[in-house]
């Protein structure tokens, strides 16, 4: 077979619709957009959510929870990443921040359960989950809770010590 010789399956070379070449066309007038209105515009398309009148449905559902607009976000600390600390250490914000285990002493930080510890330690923190806290004591250690408001006098504090303030 020669190149010359070649051709396309047949209904693979679709010729292009002509529109808006009057009526005898037979794709005259509105050229297949159907009538005025905001689908025959181009560019525009038809919100999902619009039911045409009736009520929409995220509008007839009921509301369910609370979502607070200043939620806590603590910074997590797990009881097995505490293992490796000398026994009779006093762990705080300081000592988590030097090691890695938190990113910021300005946003509060959570002690949780998950694994075992052996040592008995200090730790400070703002919150303490209740496993976490049984644990501590089991160990020998004491869980002690810090108020959240001194983030806020530190971080002040550091801003005003913090050359070019």
């Amino acid at each position: 077979m020669q190149l010359n010789q070649m051709t396309s399956p047949a209904g693979s070379r679709k010729r292009k619709k002509v529109v808006g070449r009057g009526q005898g066309s037979g794709h005259g007038k509105t050229s297949c957009r159907g009538h005025n209105g905001q689908g025959q515009r181009p560019g525009r398309t038809m919100l999902k959510s619009l039911e045409g009148g009736q009520m929409p449905l995220i509008k007839r559902l009921p509301k369910v929870g609370f979502n607070s607009k200043s939620p806590i976000l603590y910074q997590v600390v797990n009881l097995e990443n505490l293992t490796r600390i000398k026994e009779g250490t006093v762990v705080d914000g300081e000592y988590l921040k030097q090691h890695g285990f938190i990113k910021s002493l300005a946003k509060p930080f959570k002690i949780l359960g998950t694994g075992e510890l052996t040592k008995p330690l200090t730790i400070k923190a703002h919150s303490f989950s209740k496993s976490a806290q049984e644990k501590i004591v089991k160990a020998g250690g004491k869980a002690e809770t810090i108020a959240r408001s001194t983030i806020a006098a530190d971080d002040a504090e550091n801003k005003k010590d913090a050359p070019g303030a």
